[in-house]
């Protein structure tokens, strides 16, 4: 069904809202999606079961709530069993404040994403731009569109799922061909492969296509051709090192204050934030922002100002130069720079359990890992952790899975996890919260994951009840990427970088020039906001100690 056009099923009983809101719709996006109208629910639900059936994809539901219509919000509740991946919209009636409570309530509690007001006028772009930022949200989740690259591969392999990951993060259009389908095998024999090592890449907007073998992170970012050569001779005013949202703000800030910028990310832009499916708490989002496409824009802005970037390379040394500082990656290239801003983030602690620590890539992963949850079609997925990251990934899977227990080693989530999150967790019935238990081991059926042990949190070892699962989400606890740095920066029993003090510059490292902001500075908030403005201070801060450390010497 790949070339039938998705859905956009429009439903109410008010018929001066569906004239204005069809007509809209039919204008708008008829020439890519079906829409279709219907005037009561129990005909809109009898759609929503046929399309289902036919495996027809339903991109978009929306229903009205106002004085001529009361029951759209009840069928927004009910068409999340229907079709669960589809995004719902209440659209509302401006003026009509009477409602509001309802509707913002339907929000909280996950019965529908965002709130749409009714059209009043032709070329509504506020109503537009809200159902094309719903759309794009839809299609990256399901990976539709042009393929920018083509992947070859297992779909239960490590290294494969790491990949996917990081093209989806980085919004590479990137499109999968699981080995052995008549897909797979149509392009192997194009590209005159057989048998090769996976996972396979053809990069398909180079001319000519790049066809890559089981590539590493630095044969596709030279293939790639988005990063120019660095000259040994060129001194940075300032090279941040990741790329998460404390570090692309360092950027944004940086380079559009005239400094000349470097940007160092081994993975993916956007850090664990970007793995989140929607953050509902970022002012300025009413209706809610993927982490991906807040990473992306800020990745841009910053690439606007004139910050330069180097992809899937890792930072393994900060030196020094004289009066410089050096960045030592993985390539054996070195950036100097007058001050460095250390922005690395965090990890997810690892389990430890070694069975499950064999099927990582293979039904366990660690992060919300976006790409993977349409491949959880059906199956039993389990979630570990209490953040607000782990509630989103339980919600998110929760569109795919036939259900998702998400397990808690405390009593309880109040202390961990926002209010509007814990909220649509209790009203998603295909979600189940487990407390006070722990994963104390897994099974494996051909080479995959097949089942958990679980058992209370401080229990031993034996014992436990075994329970089917086809994947496992892995967001607990954090471990601070400070594995690189000298001694010579102080860091907390807990491994995260101490910043300011007696002598010190706010935000400044034991290390006069280096700089720690985000996750991995010991302190902070784990909050994007907080991260973002731990990026926009530091370069006020770094202002003052460029003044007082003017370059002596010269760059190329």
């Amino acid at each position: 069904m790949g070339d039938v056009d998705p859905v956009l099923l429009l439903a109410t009983t008010d018929e001066t809202s569906r004239d204005v809101l069809g007509s809209e719709l039919r204008r708008r996006y008829g020439g890519d999606y079906e829409v279709v109208v219907c005037a009561s629910y129990e005909h809109a639900r009898a759609v929503l079961e046929g399309l289902r059936r036919w495996g027809r994809q339903v991109a978009l539901v929306i229903a009205c709530f106002g004085p001529d219509d009361r029951n759209g919000l009840d069928f927004l509740r009910r068409a999340y069993s229907l079709h669960p991946s589809a995004k719902r919209a209440v659209a509302a009636i401006w003026g009509d404040f009477a409602s509001t409570s309802d509707v913002f309530a339907a929000v909280a509690h996950g019965h529908a994403e965002l709130v749409l007001l009714r059209p009043e006028r032709r070329r509504d772009e506020e109503f537009h731009g809200a159902i094309t930022d719903t759309l794009d949200d839809w299609h990256l989740a399901q990976g539709i569109g042009f393929e920018a690259v083509r992947m070859i591969g297992e779909q239960r392999d490590e290294r494969t799922h790491a990949l996917r990951d990081q093209f989806g993060r980085n919004h590479i259009p990137v499109g999968f061909h699981q080995v052995g389908t008549e897909s797979a095998n149509r392009l192997l024999a194009g590209l005159g492969l057989k048998d090769p090592e996976l996972p396979v890449l053809q990069l398909a907007f180079t001319n000519p296509p790049t066809t890559l073998v089981a590539p590493t992170d630095l044969e596709i970012a030279d293939a790639f051709g988005l990063m120019s050569p660095l000259s040994p001779d060129r001194v940075y005013d300032v090279v941040v090192v990741g790329a998460g949202p404390s570090g692309l703000a360092a950027a944004v800030y940086a380079s559009s204050e005239g400094l000349s910028t470097m940007v160092v990310e081994q993975s993916a832009v956007g850090g664990q934030a970007g793995t989140s499916s929607l953050i509902r708490n970022y002012p300025g989002f009413s209706r809610g922002v993927s982490g991906a496409h807040l990473a992306f824009r800020s990745f841009q802005q910053a690439w606007s100002f004139g910050s330069e970037y180097s992809f899937l390379r890792e930072v393994q040394a900060l030196g020094a130069d004289g009066e410089l500082r050096t960045v030592s990656m993985s390539d054996g290239s070195v950036i100097r720079a007058r001050s460095v801003v250390i922005a690395t983030g965090v990890d997810y602690r690892r389990l430890g359990v070694p069975t499950l620590e064999g099927l990582v890539g293979r039904g366990v992963f660690y992060g919300a890992a976006v790409a993977e949850a349409p491949s959880m079609a059906g199956t039993e997925v389990y979630v570990i952790g209490g953040g607000n990251s782990a509630g989103q990934a339980a919600l998110h899977l929760a569109r795919y899975a036939r259900h998702v227990t998400l397990l808690v080693r405390g009593a309880s989530l109040a202390a961990s996890m926002s209010d509007y999150l814990i909220a649509q967790l209790d009203a998603t019935r295909n979600v189940g919260i487990r407390y006070g238990t722990a994963v104390l081991d897994g099974r494996e059926e051909d080479g995959c994951l097949a089942a958990l042990t679980l058992g209370e949190q401080h229990g031993g070892p034996g014992g436990g009840e075994e329970v089917p699962a086809g994947g496992l989400f892995v967001l607990i606890g954090s471990v601070p990427r400070t594995q690189w740095l000298p001694v010579e920066i102080e860091r907390d029993e807990a491994g995260f970088v101490v910043t300011g003090g007696e002598g010190r510059l706010p935000l400044e490292t034991s290390l006069p020039g280096v700089f720690a902001v985000g996750d991995v500075r010991a302190g902070s908030i784990k909050r994007v906001a907080t991260a973002v403005g731990d990026g926009a201070t530091v370069i006020a801060t770094l202002h003052g100690y460029l003044a007082a450390h003017p370059q002596t010497t010269p760059t190329a």
